[in-house]
């Protein structure tokens, strides 16, 4: 017989290289879809968290990591190597009326903002 047999090629034959980079798609877009859902919004609350700590001041309502209700009273001040004076990572809390404690800066969880109530301002009227 002159004739030789024909046997199918695999379609990874016929595509080389983009076979094995059709393989790695599904991959890439699984760690896509966990960045935009999982990753970025986690790294955004820190970023909102480490502002919100930093801009701690005297009266703030804060709330604690172990639950504690408090009043911020004072932002202890340290010096830093160049000789500057800088917040300390102590903020000293009123948990009750002349009770302080002294509390960790990242401990603390939550500042309460009062919220404003949604009343209409009294209309004035006018003298005729």
């Amino acid at each position: 017989m002159l004739i030789s047999p024909a046997y199918a090629q695999d379609i990874g034959g016929m595509l080389g290289s983009l076979g094995s980079a059709t393989q790695f798609l599904p991959l890439v877009l699984i760690f896509v879809v966990f960045y935009f859902l999982l990753i970025r919004p986690q790294q955004q609350k820190q970023k909102e968290t480490r502002a919100m700590l930093q801009a701690l001041k005297r009266g703030d309502k804060v709330v604690t990591g172990g639950g504690i209700l408090g009043t911020v009273q004072r932002v202890q001040m340290t010096t830093n190597k160049d000789g500057k004076q800088v917040e300390s990572n102590e903020v000293e809390v009123e948990i009750a009326p002349n009770t302080r404690v002294t509390v960790l800066r990242e401990t603390i969880t939550n500042v309460i903002r009062p919220q404003v109530a949604n009343d209409a301002k009294p209309v004035k009227e006018k003298a005729s």
